[in-house]
């Protein structure tokens, strides 16, 4: 068994919703999924790299704004951070990137990351994995939320 699999089906017997993808997996909690990436760490264990998309998006007109919003919101998460990621398009549309190279202004996705680095796959790390997983959702989630609907919501 995987360290991969050996963490989904630990994941699976505490109760969460878990589907396998590609090279990772899915990890729904409540209205969100989290994306759960495994490799091996340097020093030994493993890392286990979680991704929260939050199904914002930003254009690029607004970045500076955004960007001092999101560097508050990280100073009070404890489980994680807010990344903005360049959204890619595809070739055969016009944009940036395009053959037709117009000048159009780029997007930005709003994504949650975390990563924990796990020495063993005993069940004390897998249960302290399962706290950073519901912790991280929650925190980022929260935040966001709070913000996009506080008095001075985040404008983008």
């Amino acid at each position: 068994m995987t360290e991969l699999q050996r963490i989904l089906a630990a994941l699976r017997r505490d109760g969460l919703d878990v589907e396998s993808v590609e090279d990772g997996a899915l990890v729904r909690e409540g209205d969100s999924s989290v994306a759960l990436f495994v490799e091996d760490a340097e020093d030994g264990g493993v890392l286990v790299r979680l991704h929260l998309d939050l199904n914002l998006y930003v254009d690029e007109e607004a970045l500076m704004d955004v960007l001092m919003g999101v560097n508050l919101m990280n100073q009070n998460l404890d489980y994680g951070s807010l990344v903005l990621d360049p959204l890619e398009t595809d070739d055969d549309e016009d944009g940036p990137g395009s053959p037709l190279g117009l000048d159009e202004s780029v997007t930005f996705a709003v994504l949650g990351r975390s990563v924990l680095w796990l020495p063993t796959l005993d069940e004390t790390e897998l249960m302290r994995l399962r706290e950073h997983l519901t912790r991280f959702e929650r925190e980022v989630s929260d935040a966001v939320e709070r913000t996009l609907h506080g008095e001075r919501g985040l404008r983008a």
